[in-house]
């Protein structure tokens, strides 16, 4: 064989190896550069999760492989800095959560593999292609928590029977955010009530959107985000100041003081996306591997919080209840 046949040969097959494989040649453990929206206390059930099953699947953090950990604590300057930093250490798989941290991590670069652990409509945001086939550089695992909005509000009702005005807090610096809020408003319109939509992009604007509805609305929905996240004890707080019962789309935000959350399975969701790391490591590209959506969702119910709003819950949605805190 011609050395130049035999060279083309050999820059093929090792371009086919497994990520992992490449890495140990190159003498370093496979990295993986874990972005998380909010902060490691927020973030650190879906954190272990997500190690856990890298454990059942053979990848032990500093003996198979390097685990980076960044958080961008609701800040979405936070996420372009830290996408840029993995490039730079030149990881070989990037998880991230949230649309606004899997649109950055996605613009930082076109070859190295990114999953997301969690991702609101990614077609729709042009994360992907299709959910069937992702194409490019990016694949996970989509919330499609808008979808939710008319379930959330009608649990709301329940609680609030003569419901007629609802406030929604969003961050509309959030893409999915916006398709939510208009998910939302639709979902409202169509059951006869009225709205104030507030819009906020910091966390300095959330206490000033509290002011303008008090006396005004009678419940509030808020749209799941980093941002939101980061900040749900204050906007738990606010919210029980003003006598508002609330209705959010993951646990954490009840454990923090919330009324009621309906939504996916956050762990669920980081559990699966090692899976999909499993993969990429073991050699399959994300452009081949489908988007797939929640199987598991929670209903769960703060109990002290409604005592602390003086609100009565009904005993029919308590035994449809995952969990309720007390």
């Amino acid at each position: 064989m011609k050395r130049r046949a035999f060279m083309t040969l050999l820059g093929g097959a090792a371009a086919a190896w497994p990520l992992a494989a490449r890495a140990q040649q190159a003498g370093k453990l496979p990295t993986i550069g874990f972005l998380g929206q909010n902060t490691r206390s927020a973030g650190s059930e879906w954190t272990a999760a997500f190690v856990q099953r890298l454990r059942e699947l053979g990848w032990t953090d500093g003996r198979t492989i390097a685990i980076e950990y960044r958080w961008g604590e609701g800040r979405e300057e936070r996420f372009a800095s830290v996408a840029a930093e993995f490039v730079r250490l030149k990881v070989d798989v990037i998880v991230v959560s949230g649309t606004p941290a899997v649109m950055a991590s996605k613009r930082a670069t076109s070859t190295i593999p990114i999953v997301f652990a969690t991702a609101g409509d990614p077609v729709g945001n042009h994360l992907v292609d299709s959910l069937a086939r992702p194409g490019g550089n990016v694949t996970g695992l989509s919330v499609q928590s808008n979808e939710l909005a008319g379930k959330r509000i009608e649990l709301l009702r329940e609680v609030v029977p003569g419901l007629r005005r609802l406030a929604i807090l969003g961050n509309v610096g959030n893409p999915f955010t916006v398709l939510e809020l208009a998910e939302v408003q639709a979902a409202a319109g169509a059951l006869g009530l009225d709205v104030d939509t507030l819009e906020i992009r910091s966390a300095r604007d959330i206490a000033p959107a509290f002011d303008r509805i008090k006396g005004r609305s009678e419940a509030l929905y808020v749209c799941v985000d980093g941002l939101m996240s980061s900040n749900r004890i204050p906007i738990n707080i606010l919210a029980v100041g003003a006598r508002l019962p609330t209705m959010h789309g993951a646990r954490e935000y009840v454990e923090g003081g919330g009324l009621m959350s309906f939504g996916a399975n956050y762990p669920d969701l980081f559990r699966r996306s090692a899976d999909y790391v499993d993969k990429i490591l073991r050699g399959a590209k994300p452009a081949n591997i489908p988007v797939e959506q929640p199987t598991k969702f929670d209903l769960i119910v703060n109990l002290n919080t409604a005592r602390a709003l003086n609100i009565a819950i009904p005993s029919t949605l308590l035994a449809l209840a995952d969990e309720v805190i007390e």
